[in-house]
């Protein structure tokens, strides 16, 4: 394995061992109050799902990292989501909320099921005001794959989604600040299904993004905005011809702590255990994922070069 390869996989495997570590940070309250936004908390479930899936779709962890995201997937959904009660409550709660679908989708495609909960956010698909929902471009678009794949109509066709996201209209990329920066790599996750499809990023927006994202990834890096430099890095295995650049995975895997965590930006933050965290989880887990998929990629096209003469 090359050097290259091998910093890439090892950011993961930290990452995945650290989260397994902390897994007690993927917290619910037992009765938050009306206020507190509890379907809020159920969103890291959700990223942490969406992660397991990707690293057992991309079948490049090793036996121990493998069995780490197992057991992290098995805690969230069994201990910390009761089976999935927890979603089926906050979707009864809150009728019109799309936070128990999107947690709920990945967890479903990776075997965990909740019939009482498919049964509810059925029924609530049907009401005008679901599809009524206002919520920012990119959002919608997430929103329109995530029923594609719950098996359900899109309220919004995807490509109409789409065409309203800032990354379809392709922009003066020297505009693009860190709200944006998010806006294009979710679009991108949106598009490709976290990875597994880069066939469905329309053509002009991959070498839009194959003409632009090196210059991104080097000024995320020169920021150390490790949060987004790792979405970033995402997208690049994402395209149809990664770069996997190598600068932006040195400075990516430098920034990583001994123990696996991965700060937002600059060094790691300073507090008590659950507040660091909460800081911390976004970017460990975008690390994860970036690894799994980039390793992917690169193991792809290594298998792909021609044997030497």
């Amino acid at each position: 394995m090359s050097s290259g390869i091998q910093q890439i996989h090892d950011v993961g495997a930290k990452a995945l061992g650290w989260l397994y570590e902390h897994r007690e940070g993927f917290r619910l309250e037992a009765d938050p109050s009306p206020e507190a936004g509890v379907l809020d908390r159920f969103k890291p479930l959700g990223e942490l799902a969406l992660i397991g899936k990707v690293i057992f779709r991309e079948g490049v962890a090793g036996s121990q990292q493998s069995s780490l995201a197992r057991k992290l997937l098995d805690h969230a959904w069994h201990e910390l989501l009761d089976s999935g009660a927890r979603l089926l409550d906050g979707q009864r709660r809150e009728p019109l909320s799309p936070v128990p679908l999107e947690v709920y989708v990945p967890f479903r495609e990776l075997g965990y099921r909740q019939p009482e909960l498919e049964s509810a956010i059925r029924l609530n698909h049907r009401l005008a005001s679901w599809a009524a929902l206002e919520v920012l471009p990119v959002r919608r678009l997430g929103l329109s794959a995530i029923e594609r794949r719950f098996g359900v109509e899109p309220s919004v066709p995807e490509t109409a989604a789409l065409a309203h996201t800032w990354l379809a209209r392709r922009p003066e990329p020297w505009t693009v600040e860190g709200h944006i920066g998010y806006d294009i790599t979710h679009t991108v996750f949106h598009l490709t299904d976290w990875g597994e499809k880069p066939d469905g990023l329309p053509e002009d927006i991959a070498e839009y993004l194959a003409l632009w994202l090196p210059v991104w990834l080097d000024d995320w890096l020169d920021l150390k905005r490790w949060d987004l430099l790792g979405e970033l890095l995402v997208v690049d295995a994402c395209l149809p011809e990664p770069t996997l650049e190598a600068a932006a995975w040195q400075g990516f895997a430098q920034a990583q702590e001994p123990d696996g965590a991965m700060p937002v930006v600059g060094g790691m933050p300073e507090g008590d255990e659950e507040s660091v965290f909460d800081l911390v989880y976004h970017p460990t887990l975008v690390a994860a994922f970036a690894s799994a998929l980039a390793m992917s990629r690169a193991l792809s096209d290594l298998s792909a070069a021609p044997a030497p003469a």
